[in-house]
């Protein structure tokens, strides 16, 4: 039997998909307003250790930016369900690890498990719905796909900061965290499947000799079957597209650590209360998640570059302006207009990669972009936290971010291209 394209004609499977990135979110969004907001009262983190409050981001950085790497390029030898459910299973321990942590490393050391977990499981339901829908859909479901994610990023924040009020920070996070975590694991097994095959019947209508009317601008000297190290180095330098889209992603992750290590402390430390802290923070993840359900559609009608460039100056912009005024009200407003910023660029420059990526070796890839934008929670805590602990002041970490979003923004601008093939197809 055909197998056929599209996310009509794959309607189920999709929205499979769908429910499985949303429960991805959710697993990351218990650990974004309770436990930053409370490591100095209930996790021992001494007061203004901006460096230690940073450790956790940093190493889940560096390991889910290495599981996006390798997750890419395993999915296209054993499936991509396979790497799914490994990826559900190594979150089991992270909920049990938080209720009994008797110190910081710990919560370290589950933020790495959370790093496997979501390096494997966000990288898999992107990639899967990206075999089953057709080109002209691909704005549309990335920015469906990571709507999805990050409302659910948000709504566990909120969730988890009210759990925690009334039961504890770390008996609402073990009840809370299983639940989820459970609830994938089976609907995974039961449910999703694989869409590798998908992949390669995509691949064969991609064959050097087959007539295409729209053809992308694939990068060239690209071998029929690269190794890991060819797509590697064309991610990362040699095609100057790929590299644009890899350090800008790189960098606008520095915002998401920025809202993740920084934002509730600073909230939390001027008086604002813990359902308060996690709602501001819901409030950048909804917008973030919620504009995505037109922004990748916007990019399929107008392109992938002018959104992703905006996007980068936008949420700089919403970075700084929360040291520009004062008030519960402000800071919601200037966390909204952040997320909006990653809305525009978030889902587009995964869809540029898509573009121009040959399906024979996209799930590399996205793999292999993934692993740069990821890495970017671990070189942009680092530097936030060295910001404020050089400074001994907070909001240097709030003007290090804002800087280097519009720094990075104008090199995408200089060195990015459309990728859209029918904004501009191959010769």
């Amino acid at each position: 039997m055909e197998l056929r394209h599209g996310i009509h004609h794959n309607l189920d499977q999709f929205l499979h998909q769908l429910l499985q990135v949303l429960l991805v979110g959710l697993t990351l969004g218990m650990t974004r307003t309770v436990v930053p907001a409370l490591a100095e009262s209930d996790f021992g983190v001494p007061k203004n250790s901006f460096l230690l409050l940073s450790s956790f981001v940093v190493a889940f950085g560096i390991v889910k930016g290495a599981m996006n790497f390798v997750a890419g390029r395993v999915s296209e030898r054993i499936g991509r369900k396979k790497v799914l459910l490994v990826g559900w299973a190594v979150a089991l321990p992270i909920p049990v690890m938080i209720w009994q942590a008797p110190n910081w490393n710990w919560i370290v050391a589950a933020t790495m498990l959370l790093g496997v977990n979501q390096g494997l499981t966000w990288s898999m339901t992107q990639t899967s719905k990206l075999d089953i829908t057709r080109l002209e859909e691909r704005g549309l479901t990335l920015g469906l796909n990571e709507f999805a994610g990050y409302v659910g990023v948000a709504i566990a924040g909120i969730l988890t900061a009210y759990l925690a009020a009334h039961f504890g920070a770390r008996q609402g996070l073990l009840v809370f965290g299983l639940t989820v975590i459970v609830l994938a694991l089976i609907l995974t097994q039961l449910w999703v499947k694989d869409t590798l095959p998908w992949a390669k019947a995509e691949a064969a209508k991609h064959a050097p000799g087959v007539a295409q009317s729209l053809r992308p601008r694939y990068p060239d000297g690209v071998s029929e079957k690269p190794s890991t190290k060819e797509i590697f180095t064309l991610m990362s330098w040699r095609d100057k597209r790929l590299m644009a889209f890899s350090q800008a992603g790189l960098v606008e992750k520095f915002v998401d650590a920025l809202v993740w290590v920084f934002y509730p402390v600073f909230l939390y430390q001027k008086g604002v209360s813990l359902p308060n802290v996690g709602w501001v923070i819901g409030i950048y993840g909804f917008v973030w998640g919620g504009s995505q359900l037109f922004t990748g559609r916007l990019s399929d009608r107008i392109g992938r570059h002018k959104p992703n460039v905006a996007g980068m100056w936008i949420c700089g912009a919403g970075v700084a302006a929360m040291m520009l005024g004062d008030g519960v009200a402000w800071w919601a407003a200037s966390a909204a207009t952040s997320g909006f910023g990653m809305a525009l660029l978030y889902p587009n420059l995964s869809a540029a990669v898509a573009d121009i990526s040959h399906p024979s070796w996209r799930g590399s890839a996205i793999g292999i972009y993934r692993f740069w934008r990821d890495l970017g929670y671990g070189i942009g805590a680092l530097g936030l936290g060295l910001a404020a602990h050089f400074t001994g002041h907070k909001e240097a970490a709030f003007w290090f971010v804002a800087v280097s979003m519009f720094a990075s923004g104008a090199l995408l601008w200089w060195l990015g291209e459309e990728t859209h093939p029918r904004l501009n197809p191959a010769d």
